[in-house]
């Protein structure tokens, strides 16, 4: 099984490229939600750490977002509580597709939770900062602070594309991304089976 990993900035469009690869996919993002729904285990963790704010289940997004406004540095205590959670969920769906000859795992700090394994095939999406400001003011939720405070806990991104073993270019048109995707695909397949 390969797994593929999509890296890049904060909208550059990872979820609908995941989508474009037509192949079983994990995201992070939608098992949090699921996790802040459904787990009252993570609740209970996360209401001892933060009395003061998280206090109904399932966990509100208003809450968090308070527990962030109100010291940023409390999202890495927010992460340290929910990535056992998330790790639990990939493992399973590793374990499900595990006769699949592609994976594609869509987790925001792969990079920097050091999650990476030895044969991972990371790509990085390149688009123009301009273009995922755009996209992103149009998101019923956008707050430009919150967007700043995110990006500081991630690797900037010529790092994460100094780690990258292909860039993928999204310019945000659909044809032309699902054809370089299906190149792609295809070269990761035949790099991988002539090594």
């Amino acid at each position: 099984m390969i797994r593929i990993v999509l890296v890049g900035d904060i909208g550059s469009g990872k979820t609908h490229i995941s989508k474009l690869f037509q192949t079983p996919y994990f995201s992070a993002d939608k098992e949090v939600k699921k996790i802040y729904k459904t787990s009252r285990k993570c609740f209970i963790f996360l209401r001892k750490k933060f009395p003061n704010f998280i206090k109904t289940f399932p966990i509100k997004k208003k809450e968090l977002t308070s527990v962030i406004k109100n010291n940023i540095f409390d999202l890495k205590k927010i992460g340290i509580v929910v990535h056992p959670f998330v790790r639990k969920r990939l493992k399973k769906f590793l374990e499900k597709n595990k006769n699949e000859k592609i994976v594609l795992l869509d987790i925001p700090l792969y990079l920097e939770n050091k999650m990476y394994q030895k044969g991972d095939v990371i790509i990085f999406l390149k688009t123009k900062r301009k273009d995922v400001v755009k996209r992103l003011k149009k998101r019923k939720n956008f707050n430009k602070n919150m967007l700043r405070v995110l990006r500081k806990f991630q690797l900037t991104l010529k790092q994460k594309q100094e780690k990258s073993n292909y860039i993928l270019v999204n310019n945000y048109n659909s044809a032309n991304i699902k054809n370089k995707i299906k190149i792609l695909k295809d070269k990761i397949l035949n790099d991988r089976s002539s090594s």
